[in-house]
Parts: C-alpha cells; sequence; structure tokens
C-alpha cells in the first residue's frame, strides 16, 4: 500500500511517516520545509520512502498509485502563522484543494489534519465534534483558524459530492521530539527556556487551560481514523487539563530548574480552555492516550537537551 503524507518533514509529519513505514507501507513525504526540516526524516534509510520538496498549493502529479493521503501540510504554531499568514490561508485553501484533486484522480481516501483551533476561544468545556465555535474570523489568529474551517468545508463537499472517501482529524495540543525549539508553543517554550536559565513566560494569569498529548498517541489515532469507516471530525487529544502556571510548575520540578515565572500580557483571542471530549474517538477507533504527561515530558526534555 502507498501513503502520501503532506507536511511530511515537519514535527507530526515525520512521526506519522514513522509509523506508516513500520506498519509496511511504500511512503511519499511531501514538504516545502517553510516549517519542516530534513532533519527530521534523515533517519530514514528504505527503498520504500520517498521525498518530495514542493509546495501544495501548486498542483501535484505522482506517477505512481496512491492509495491513502494524510494532508498534514500548514504552519501550526501561532509564531508561524502569524509571520506566515498568507501562506497558512493558502495551503488551508489552494492546498486542500490540489491535495483533494489528487485523491480523486487516484481514487484514494483521504486524511485531513484539522485542528482544535477550529474551535477558537470556545464557549463551552470540553469541546465535542458537534461544536460549531467561537472564532474572531478577522483577528490575528483566524488565518490559521478559518484555514482550517474552510479545508473541513471543502473535505466534506468533495465527499458529499464527488464520493470522495474522507476523514477529518481535530488535533489537540501534541508535544514530543522533532518540535522546534523556537516554535512559540509552550512545551518547547518552557523548556527551552528551563534549559537556557531563563525565567519561564506565562501570558495572563496562567489560569488558562492546555491539554497535552504526546506525538505517539497522536499519530496512533490519526492511522486509526484513517483505517476506520467514518467521515465525520474526530477529536484526537489528551482530556487531561493543566493550567499554564501548573504547567510550568512541572516543567520546573522536572527539570530541577531554578527558574522563576514571569507574566506578560495574553496575546489576542487566545483560547482560555483546550480540552478534548474524545468519546467518539474512543467509541469509534478504540483510542485513548497511553502516554502519560511525565513520561512524555521526559523523553522531549531529553531530546531538546540533545538538540540544544
Amino acid at each position: 500500500m502507498k501513503a502520501l503524507v503532506t507536511g511530511g518533514a515537519g514535527f507530526l509529519g515525520s512521526h506519522l511517516c514513522d509509523l506508516l513505514l513500520a506498519k509496511g507501507y511504500e511512503v511519499f513525504c511531501v514538504d516545502n520545509l517553510i516549517t519542516g526540516s530534513v532533519r527530521n526524516i534523515e533517519h530514514i534509510k528504505t527503498d520504500k520512502f520517498t521525498y518530495m520538496k514542493h509546495d501544495v498549493t501548486k498542483p501535484l502529479y505522482v506517477e505512481d498509485n496512491i492509495d491513502f493521503i494524510f494532508h498534514l501540510a500548514s504552519p501550526a504554531s501561532p509564531i508561524d502563522y502569524l509571520e506566515l499568514p498568507i501562506q497558512t490561508l493558502k495551503v488551508g485553501a489552494l492546498g486542500t484543494y490540489n491535495m483533494l484533486g489528487l485523491a480523486k484522480e487516484k481514487k484514494a481516501r483521504f486524511l485531513l489534519a484539522s485542528t482544535s483551533e477550529v474551535y477558537g476561544d470556545p464557549l463551552v468545556n470540553p469541546q465535542t465534534e458537534e461544536y460549531w465555535g467561537n472564532v474572531n474570523p478577522i483577528g490575528p489568529r483566524g488565518v490559521y483558524d478559518e484555514a482550517k474551517r474552510y479545508a473541513e468545508a471543502i473535505t466534506m463537499a468533495y465527499h458529499r459530492y464527488h464520493g470522495i472517501n474522507t476523514r477529518i482529524v481535530r488535533i489537540f495540543n501534541t508535544y514530543g521530539p522533532r518540535m522546534r525549539l523556537n516554535d512559540g508553543r509552550v512545551v518547547p517554550n518552557f523548556i527551552g527556556q528551563a534549559l537556557r536559565g531563563e525565567n519561564l513566560t506565562v501570558y495572563g494569569d496562567g489560569s488558562q487551560t492546555r491539554s497535552f498529548c504526546y506525538v505517539s498517541d497522536e499519530v496512533d489515532g490519526i492511522y486509526r481514523l484513517m483505517m476506520s469507516d467514518y467521515s465525520l471530525p474526530v477529536n484526537i487529544g489528551n482530556p487531561e487539563e493543566h493550567t499554564i502556571l501548573e504547567f510550568a510548575n512541572i516543567i520546573i520540578k522536572m527539570m530541577g530548574s531554578g527558574s522563576k515565572i514571569v507574566f506578560k500580557e495574553l496575546p489576542v483571542d487566545d483560547p482560555k480552555q483546550r480540552r478534548p471530549d474524545i468519546s467518539k474517538a474512543r467509541k469509534l477507533l478504540g483510542w485513548e492516550p497511553k502516554v502519560g504527561l511525565e513520561g512524555g515530558l521526559r523523553e522531549t526534555i531529553g531530546y531538546f537537551r540533545e538538540i540544544l
């Protein structure tokens, strides 16, 4: 079986490529390296893996048959999509359109990597897939939120109109090795600051919540969804909720750091709550996270110690 992964040299995409190769797939990894890195895939030494440097906002021609398309390409951290707003919108719109077209041509099953950001700053907690969200379309985060909401809409349109076999995964906060230290998300931010002996920066009063899913659990959930027969969105994330302030203290304690916590102004439209309801994933996929926060952080801290 042959699988194509867009964004395959990124943090999440590279781990998905590893999983697919371990399951015996031939893998085509597509990435323009705008936020990905060849370092994430340089360990792969097999003739079943092909890297293609390509921007998916432009049409992609593949001679081989393709059975599965995992569309993960997109800037995914606030720093990236605030610096690359047009590219973020284009990959959500044109990139998804092009990959759905390829799925139609190849008669491939298609999975869209959507995000918990489609829920915006949610007014319900935890968030179920039926919740429509509370999104500011013209705020600075709107370029990512609306790109993914549009991507979901066009995916469902291709499913209903063209009969494409589609899946939509809503990914919640994921962490693990191969994240970039400077990608602006809370896990690498705090670990990097602690490793450099800096104070940990908490935005607002730290009462906003996040849930953290280890990368091996996340890609397992994504794969299970692709292999299911369910076409509507499914949340994949860890329902264990922590405040940002609590998480900062966990990092300081685990790393034996002397860092202090400093507070800065909360960014515009920063979500106050983020916690998935994973009832659907449990029922439909038999999936739930297995890796605890401490175990996952130990692996992640070890990775960052090596690269810093």
